[in-house]
């Protein structure tokens, strides 16, 4: 591009046009150009595009996110004035081209042999010598030199003071494709922009334009869109999503837009055989494949093709592109266990991606309205074990159930999530469900359970039970012991049966009768009591500790915040290890209590028993903070994949591909080619002739002067003419 003034033709143009098309046509502007399509590129690489508006305002809050959307920075290239851009950069490079491609062309095939014999003294490059024969006869052998040496070369007789025609010029010229280079790597940027404009929403928002197409903003089954949201099979370019569960086939991509979707009709409809995909160690998909069948519409044609990432199928000019894959509607059965010692165990079936509506009888008998949507199946979780701190669970010592620190228990571990360190010990934890739970209110909060125990490395098997607020917000885990049988059944009783009056006094005489020295009975009764009081703590019925809903809290913290009231500070340590010492004793005959009811087989007073008991101690504190009245826990599960293809019909992209090759071209022969002529003006003298010879090249190099001394004593054996002051172009 270039920033030299308009030619004379243009002088009869309006003041006006002749400096739009100056300043449309100028370097400035097409530099202003490419740096907002590079800002605008960032911007749509950093910032997700086409997400839905909740996903940006939970990310940049409503302001932002209000902002973004009205700039189209969620849809960047897409967005008019992104096209806009393109479309003048097209016409900036354009006008470059067509104002300076007649001139360099013109200059390609000209020799320049009507150069004045005073201009070559003016060149950088310059040498004079006498050379034998006359000057037609060294014209001619210096030509032939030339040739031979991959230079073209015009002759010229002249006329001189010595006679009509005694003056011959010898122009040589090599490297012009280096001005070629100047018009390939123009043209290059006309036909990428092209080529995306074409591939873009350009012609689909014409449509939208020009043909009454709007966006679909509802919800409902495909077949019932209205055709005014529909695009027409014909459509020249498009690029949609589409998704096919295993065992079902699909004709009807979807085309994302800032403000709904369209539907676009495919020729063709696409059957998943089967969906295949490989996992590396540490749960990273290292391979997706899809077995697809493409049913011909018009035809009835089945065509059977495997798609694979980088490895598109196409048919009737679409490609179809592997993108990811996901749930295909599986199909799960959950079991609802209490968590408010309320509710009542029930179990439900449905459907990933579907919900189920119920109704939760509160506390004070009113009753709720809960929707619970099956949000996903992962049937393969790999995750770092390596490194835990296993604090006191694994580190109590000995056989007896009773033993626990308080400070570890308090300061360690509550509300404890299991922690990693940079060690790696990579494991599939084996499968888990996603869900949601929805009140009335609309508000809603994310759960995700795995399926199965899961040993963290503290010598207790857990069941993790996850949660979090919204999406931007990691997953909290409860930890809850499996008890010998490999299920939650004895915690859940545990807890259950602390909020008994009557369970909890058997239980807690039970643990007396067992500690006290029948020497002693006066002890028993106050450590009865003592038993009880430390339960009502622990399970939140006498209790100061309130949470946001105004409901009572027990735990471990609890009696850590009776010990700090009633208890002298000197003496705290030393009574809250006591006091919790009782309470896991208490627990400990109260779950045998439960296990002899539900008749299993007690516990034994062994190291396993001991890492169940403790471990159930921080997870019933833990427990008073999980914020749902029920947890579900998957019990079977049937798993549906399904792909997510990317369809696409791009023109476009032969006119990108050839672009890409013109500027490959055109880089390598500004870089690489130089423009070089050569003019040797030859007069008689003394019955020889007399020489003088200048050069001159695009680029002054090195090797320009290298090859200039070496050719100028080759043609004429002289040594260049050193000047101070080098000039010289043509």
């Amino acid at each position: 591009m270039s920033d030299l003034p308009l030619r004379d033709r243009d002088s009869s143009r309006s003041p006006a046009v002749r400096a739009t098309l100056e300043l449309l046509a100028s370097m400035r502007f097409a530099i202003s150009l490419l740096t907002v399509i590079c800002i605008a590129s960032v911007i749509g690489t950093v910032l997700k595009q086409h997400e839905p508006l909740v996903n940006y305002v939970n990310q940049f809050g409503p302001f932002w996110a209000q902002l973004f959307l009205s700039l189209k920075l969620n849809a960047v290239y897409s967005a008019w004035w992104f096209l806009l851009i393109l479309a003048f950069l097209v016409v900036s490079t354009g006008l470059c081209v067509a104002r300076h491609a007649p001139k360099y062309l013109a200059d390609i095939r000209t020799y320049k042999e009507n150069i004045r014999e005073q201009s070559l003294k003016a060149f950088g490059h310059r040498a004079e010598a006498d050379v034998p024969g006359t000057t037609e006869e060294a014209a001619k052998r210096l030509g032939q030199q030339l040739a031979s040496g991959g230079w073209k070369v015009k002759l010229q007789q002249r006329d001189t003071a010595a006679g009509p025609g005694t003056g011959w010029m010898l122009a040589a010229k090599s490297g012009a494709a280096n001005k070629l280079g100047y018009i390939a790597a123009h043209s290059a940027i006309i036909l990428i922009c092209l080529g995306g404009l074409f591939d873009g929403d350009l012609i689909v928002r014409a449509q939208m334009l020009l043909g009454g197409k709007t966006p679909f903003t509802g919800g409902g089954m495909i077949s019932e869109v209205a055709p005014e949201h529909r695009l027409s099979p014909k459509n020249p370019t498009f690029r949609g999503n589409l998704m096919v569960s295993e065992g079902t086939q699909s004709g009807t991509a979807i085309l994302n837009q800032s403000d709904g979707i369209l539907l676009q009709e495919l020729p063709f409809s696409v059957e998943l055989k089967k969906f295949i995909v490989e996992y590396y160690s540490t749960g990273m998909p290292k391979l997706f494949a899809s077995d697809i069948v493409i049913h011909d519409r018009e035809t009835g044609e089945k065509l059977e093709k495997r798609v694979e990432v980088n490895h598109p199928a196409s048919y009737k000019g679409i490609e179809i592109y592997q993108s990811s894959f996901d749930d295909g509607g599986s199909t799960v059965k959950l079991h609802a266990l209490p968590m408010d010692g309320v509710s009542q165990p029930f179990d439900v079936e449905g459907v990933i991606g579907n919900s189920t509506q119920f109704v939760r009888k509160q506390a004070d008998g009113q009753e709720d309205k809960v929707t619970l949507e099956y949000t996903a199946l992962r049937t393969i979780n790999v995750e770092n074990f390596g490194g835990q701190d296993k604090g006191s669970a694994g580190s109590a010592g000995g056989t007896d159930v009773r033993k626990v620190d308080l400070k570890q228990a308090i300061g360690d571990r509550l509300g404890a999530g299991h922690k990693t360190t940079e060690k790696k010990d990579l494991r599939n934890i084996g499968p888990s469900v996603g869900y949601k739970l929805r009140d009335a209110s609309g508000q809603a909060r994310e759960f995700q359970n795995y399926m199965l125990p899961v040993d963290t490395g503290e010598g207790q098997p857990v069941f993790l039970l996850g949660v979090r607020e919204n999406q931007a917000d990691q997953m909290r885990y409860l930890r809850v012991p499996a008890d010998p049988e490999g299920t939650m059944n004895t915690f859940m009783s545990l807890r259950q049966a602390m909020q008994n009056k009557e369970l909890a006094e058997k239980a807690a005489r039970a643990y007396v009768q067992k500690a006290v020295d029948v020497s002693k009975p006066e002890l028993a009764e106050p450590l009865t009591q003592s038993a009880l009081k430390a339960l009502e703590l622990f399970a939140g019925k006498d209790s100061k500790i309130k949470g946001p809903d105004g409901r009572q809290l027990g735990g471990l913290q609890a009696i850590s915040d009776f010990m700090d009231s009633n208890v002298p500070e000197a003496e705290r340590e030393r009574a809250g290890e006591v006091l919790v010492r009782i309470l896991n004793g208490v627990l400990y005959e109260l779950a045998q209590q439960m296990r002899a009811q539900a008749g299993l087989k007690p516990f034994e007073g062994d190291e396993k028993t001991q890492a169940f008991m403790t471990q159930s101690v921080f997870s019933l504190s833990d427990a008073q903070f999980y914020p749902a009245p029920v947890v579900f826990m998957m019990t079977d599960f049937k798993q549906v994949q399904a792909s997510v293809f990317q369809v696409a019909r791009a023109p476009g992209k032969n006119i990108v591909y050839l672009g890409c090759l013109f500027l490959i071209i055109g880089v390598f022969a500004m870089l690489y080619v130089r423009d070089r002529r050569i003019w040797i003006w030859l007069t008689p003298v003394n019955g020889a002739s007399h020489a003088n010879m200048a050069l001159s090249t695009n680029r002054k190099t090195m090797d320009g002067d290298r090859e200039f001394t070496m050719l100028a004593d080759k043609l004429i054996g002289a040594k260049p003419v050193q000047k101070k002051t080098p000039g010289g172009s043509v």
